[in-house]
């Protein structure tokens, strides 16, 4: 089973078919400057649509080169593009649910919120908690939790969390203070059109945080 790594892009959620080319170009792009992990959600396609993005970005990164893809509820369709993981929202089947016929070595993530009562992340293998600072759900603007709150749902947690909302290269060090395992970000890097540049600073960024071995 393979967890995420530090940095996690989530696709935008607004993908049309026809958007797919250009879409897997990019995240080929931003794996040459670091990119490794990417959660693809995209509610708007249909299975036959989302699974040849699904196969198309799993060529653009290839496990050989570290390279990581979660599928957003859609785990029908993990073992067809060899997906690593599952990932798992609020209105999703809990992780403890899913994982008696989902494939053992495809790892199960789950969206996870300060309220959220603890038991309900039981099977999970990996957590994205949020949102730690300020952002937008379409129109609305949500109050982030902060990393204080953050490093509370690490320590609730029994498996690694990724931080999620509003955070940018220069919050590496008070995740990593936190107790994070890495970010997860949506609107600060492949729906941005210098994502090969946010790219790089994110992968940096982490680096200079995340303890030396």
């Amino acid at each position: 089973m393979r967890l995420p790594p530090p940095i996690l892009a989530l696709s935008p959620g607004t993908l049309a078919s026809a958007d797919a080319q250009a879409f897997v170009a990019r995240v080929a792009r931003c794996r040459e400057a670091g990119l490794r992990g990417v959660m693809l959600r995209e509610p708007r396609l249909s299975d036959r649509e989302y699974l040849a993005l699904a196969k198309a970005l799993r060529d653009a990164l290839p496990r050989e080169d570290r390279g990581w893809l979660a599928l957003h509820d859609r785990p029908h369709l993990a073992a067809a593009c060899e997906a690593d993981a599952v990932h798992l929202g609020g209105r999703s089947l809990r992780p403890a649910l899913l994982r008696a016929w989902i494939e053992p070595h495809i790892a199960l993530g789950l969206s996870t919120h300060a309220a959220d009562d603890a038991e309900s992340w039981s099977g999970a293998d990996y957590l994205v908690h949020g949102p730690v600072c300020a952002t937008h759900k379409g129109d609305a603007s949500i109050e982030g939790i902060g990393f204080e709150a953050l490093a509370r749902g690490v320590a609730r947690a029994s498996v690694p969390v990724w931080g999620l909302g509003g955070l940018g290269p220069e919050h590496a060090a008070a995740l990593v203070q936190a107790g994070a395992s890495g970010l997860a970000v949506l609107s600060g890097l492949l729906a941005r059109p210098d994502a090969e540049y946010r790219a790089a600073e994110y992968a940096q960024a982490w680096l200079e945080a995340a303890p030396k071995a």
